[in-house]
């Protein structure tokens, strides 16, 4: 009886152990179960090697949006118009219908504020310039963060370190890093076209005449620009253009901007604060353009516009790439995005003939004004059009969409995307401007000159703060008035700092 007894007991313990092990493998499987959830396997878009795929956790479902519409309110920008004639990728794969409106700057912004202030939600992608909504605007949008960090939703491929940071900071922020707001999606920043084949031109004799050689370069500054330009004026007929320089010098947003790559060369800015470019601050402190520094940015851009093309005071910065196409300047302070206009000859007569390089110098250094915009979601929106527009913003600012982007006849954008930048036929493309590479991506012939204006010691970002629109409006009025000689420089600095002194309450 003991005998059976033990042998009982003995089958019992051997039993409890299989048994044991049977729950230790079950329980190892579903230790498992988490890690398998989180998992993230690539979607049902185009991969480019070289590039991060475009991922979500294993078992989402992609179309779960599908029939979800969405209005994504855009600029006219070159990435928009590509988006727009290659959609049919996101579509297809999401179910997701999404019309795409674009329109000037201006018209963006009251739009986009009159939503916001309705509390409504017509729109629900928004064109978020750091400076004309996002900087006014950011409550009204979502924090990025919350939908990147969700485990059922895609992840932006290679994170947010593959955004070239100095633009996340301009697009993405408004007073601190806390919450995200926007994704970057353009980059467009300006730098310097000039027209190689009248600077071959003229080297030979300027050399004898001034002592230095003409052709732009990362070293020239503005004085020898202006010298250049007056030079050119004056050779004119016989080099086949109308004027050395041209400028995007018309009473908008356009002359802020070509101002103030000035400004900055000769050391000077809008405000005492110099921390504004890059998060932004809810108050800007007391104005600082009547410095002695600022002053003479004032009048050498007033002195410079005496000489350019007339018809600078009427060109915003498609009117001043108008004229440079058609061969009217030889040099021109432009948007580097410009570079495929200039180089498709149905649109431009000095195809070919067109090189780039940083802006002059002023006594301080180069500065590049940034112009790029990031994408984000209108805070107004479902939850469901969120996380449908999450979708969007995933596909559209990936280095995927980027490079179709680049490389797009109705688009021509460059990438915010270091990644890219990575890719054989991109670095091709910027090594050599003569390959079929550069010929598919003439934006890239502009690119080195760019890089070179994105690095911290030349790039320059207006200041970012909730007063923006107003300023910029008091700028450009102000300067206006300059230029039409209704007052002297000095006049200007102290107008536009007194009026802006008012309206920010310093």
């Amino acid at each position: 009886m003991k005998k059976k007894l033990i042998a009982i007991l003995t089958c019992l313990v051997a039993l409890t152990l299989v048994l044991a092990g049977c729950g230790g493998e079950k329980a190892k499987e579903t230790a498992k179960e988490p890690a398998a959830q989180g998992k993230l396997v690539d979607g049902p878009f185009k991969k480019v090697e070289g590039l991060p795929a475009i991922q979500a956790p294993e078992g989402f479902d992609w179309k779960q949006f599908a029939g979800v519409e969405l209005n994504v309110i855009s600029e006219n920008t070159p990435p928009s118009s590509a988006i727009a004639a290659n959609i049919k990728e996101f579509e297809e794969a999401t179910g997701i219908k999404v019309n795409i409106q674009q329109m000037d700057l201006g018209t963006l912004v009251q739009k986009v504020g009159l939503d916001f202030s309705a509390g409504s939600s017509k729109y629900h992608v928004i064109y978020a310039d750091p400076y004309q909504v996002l900087a006014k605007y950011s409550s009204k949008f979502v924090d990025l963060n919350e939908l990147e960090k969700d485990p059922t939703l895609p992840k932006i491929p290679g994170g947010l370190e593959d955004f070239i940071q100095s633009q996340l900071e301009i697009d993405g922020y408004m007073g601190s890093k806390d919450k995200l707001y926007a994704l970057p999606y353009d980059c467009p920043t300006m730098v310097l076209a000039y027209r190689t084949d009248v600077m071959a031109k003229i080297k030979d004799n300027f050399i004898n005449e001034k002592g230095f050689d003409p052709t732009p370069n990362p070293n020239m500054t503005w004085e020898q620009y202006y010298q250049v330009a007056e030079y050119i004026n004056k050779h004119a007929a016989e080099l086949g253009v109308k004027y050395g320089t041209g400028h995007q010098a018309k009473q908008y947003d356009s002359l802020m901007c070509d101002f103030s790559n000035i400004l900055n060369a000769y050391g000077a800015d809008y405000f005492a604060n110099r921390e504004l470019g890059g998060i932004g601050a809810a108050n800007p402190g007391k104005t600082a353009l009547t410095t002695p520094e600022a002053l003479q940015a004032f009048e050498f851009y007033n002195k410079l516009l005496k000489i350019a093309h007339p018809g600078s005071k009427s060109w915003d910065w498609n009117g001043l790439a108008e004229a440079f196409a058609a061969g009217e300047v030889a040099m021109a302070p432009e948007w580097h995005e410009f570079a495929s206009m200039f180089e498709n000859p149905e649109k431009s007569k000095v195809a070919g003939k067109v090189a780039w390089t940083t802006l002059p110098k002023g006594p301080k250094r180069s500065a590049n004004i940034f112009g790029g915009t990031g994408i984000g979601i209108n805070a107004n929106a479902s939850e469901k059009e969120k996380k449908a527009a999450w979708l969007f913003l995933v596909w559209a600012t990936s280095p995927q969409t980027q490079l179709m982007i680049l490389e797009s006849p109705v688009g021509g954008a460059t990438p915010s995307r270091t990644s890219v930048y990575n890719v054989a036929s991109v670095k091709k493309a910027m090594e050599d401007p003569a390959s079929e590479e550069a010929k598919k991506m003439p934006n890239l012939t502009s690119m080195k000159a760019t890089l070179e204006a994105w690095k911290a010691e030349n790039a320059y970002g207006r200041p970012k703060v909730p007063q923006w629109p107003q300023i910029d409006t008091i700028v450009f009025t102000e300067l206006s008035k300059m230029l039409a000689g209704q007052q002297d420089p000095k006049t200007t600095a102290e107008s536009i700092s007194k009026q802006v002194d008012a309206l920010t309450g310093n």
